[in-house]
């Protein structure tokens, strides 16, 4: 019977009668256990906060199935010489696009000025309409393609942008620095790279429309925190909708909790589902029984 390691305890009692009712869904024959001979693992369900860390010993193991969408914790992991595949959970999918869709439409149509209004201002002014807005997303994997086609379902004009071709989309420096050059609203849905670390710092910041606003779900890392703050206290960024940060939970201290123009939401915007996201990895599992490739494979040279 094919053993199957949960190495993420702080999740095993979200997980513990759906992993099981998923792998006998899926036709799959596996034992799930939370501690194991690592000799003896043939899959290992992995998230950050695991205890495995050495990946070494499990020279049975076929696979390792992440739970978490990044993988910038694990993928250098020089012990890890099996293949990881990270989580495409169509919950998490959903999660995202209601977060990015809610945030969009807060900004465009200016509901913070008749939420919060202790002056009573009677301000008729209208919005304009979607078509009228333009929205960047950069960043056009599976979550980014799923949140900009949202957008362009309710006539937001979208521009994507990805590091590497992909049809439909810009890419690259020149394409970069076109798809900031009409962004209204910027969405940033990047995998941490080393070559997506600080995409957004002062350079890039200045190619925006002045007042345009960011919404990061995507990685705290993706921006250069100090030229964000600069930009919002010049107000050429208008405003700022962040859930993700270099370090979590954010530090009481820090400046974006209290800046006028910052709005902070505790990473919230994609989460993990146990009844979705154990279906991805028994079917990743049913895959590597059955000698077929496996789902969203990380690429460990591009690092996700």
């Amino acid at each position: 019977m094919t053993t199957v390691l949960f190495a993420a305890p702080a999740l095993w009692a979200e997980y513990e009668t759906e992993l099981p009712k998923a792998l006998a869904e899926a036709g799959v024959a596996a034992h799930v256990v939370t501690m194991a001979d690592p000799a003896e693992v043939d899959y290992i369900v992995y998230a950050p906060s695991s205890p495995v860390q050495d990946f070494a010993p499990y020279v049975r193991t076929k696979a390792v199935l992440s739970l978490w969408a990044g993988v910038e914790r694990i993928v250098n992991n020089p012990t890890l010489t099996q293949p990881l595949c990270r989580m495409v959970d169509p919950g998490l999918t959903e999660g995202m696009v209601e977060w990015v869709v809610g945030h969009t439409l807060r900004h465009h149509l200016g509901m913070d000025r008749h939420i919060v209004n202790p002056g009573h201002i009677w301000d008729p002014t209208c919005p304009p309409l979607a078509r009228e807005r333009p929205v960047t997303v950069l960043g056009m994997g599976a979550l980014g393609s799923a949140c900009a086609a949202a957008l362009r379902g309710l006539n937001f004009p979208v521009t994507g942008w990805s590091r590497t071709p992909k049809p439909g989309c810009l890419h690259g420096e020149a394409g970069l620095r076109q798809a900031l050059a009409t962004a209204q609203i910027l969405v940033l849905l990047l995998p941490k790279t080393p070559q997506t670390e600080n995409i957004l710092n002062a350079e890039t910041l200045a190619l925006l429309p002045h007042g345009a606003v960011v919404l990061n779900p995507g990685r705290g890392a993706l921006i250069d925190d100090a030229a964000l703050l600069a930009a919002l206290e010049s107000g050429h960024v208008g405003h700022a909708t962040l859930d993700v940060f270099r370090v979590e939970p954010l530090p009481s201290d820090h400046p974006y909790w209290s800046h006028p123009r910052v709005t902070v939401t505790p990473h919230i915007a994609a989460d993990t589902r146990a009844h979705s996201a154990a279906r991805v990895i028994a079917e990743n599992i049913r895959r590597g029984e059955a000698g077929e490739p496996f789902l969203h494979l990380v690429d460990r040279v591009r690092g996700y």
